[in-house]
């Protein structure tokens, strides 16, 4: 499973992926994370074009607490454009507690069970971890 990461996770994704490693995840899941950058999104595209690209290449979009804020917010475009088909849009729901070890852990954990078990969360819309 490919991750896209929004952009205001970027400087706590090392942070994620090392507790997904500490805690074996790594080994068990065919997990890859990408930035909007590497596959070709600039850094201040709108949400809705983030999450169709996420949904048409299959991706899980993890991000940071979005609010509904405008006609292509994240939150606006999941309720207009989510199907019962659509992979999950996972939101970090404290990221500034992912320096503390057990939140990171409990994230960790979370991420990976939806990853290993993406069927539980398809067609939700948004999943928050931890």
């Amino acid at each position: 499973m490919i991750v896209l990461v929004d952009h205001h996770l970027e400087g706590y994704i090392v942070l994620l992926q090392g507790a997904l490693a500490n805690g074996g995840w790594l080994d068990l899941l065919s997990m890859h994370f990408v930035l909007l950058e590497e596959v070709g999104l600039a850094v201040d595209s709108s949400d809705r074009v983030v999450w169709r690209f996420a949904q048409q290449s299959q991706m899980i979009l993890l991000t940071a607490n979005r609010k509904m804020k405008g006609r292509d917010s994240l939150e606006q475009t999941i309720r207009e454009e989510n199907t019962p088909t659509s992979l999950p849009v996972v939101t970090i729901g404290r990221v500034d507690r992912l320096s503390n070890r057990e939140y990171r852990e409990q994230c960790a954990a979370r991420l990976a069970e939806i990853i290993m078990y993406p069927e539980i969360c398809v067609g939700v819309g948004r999943v928050f971890i931890p």
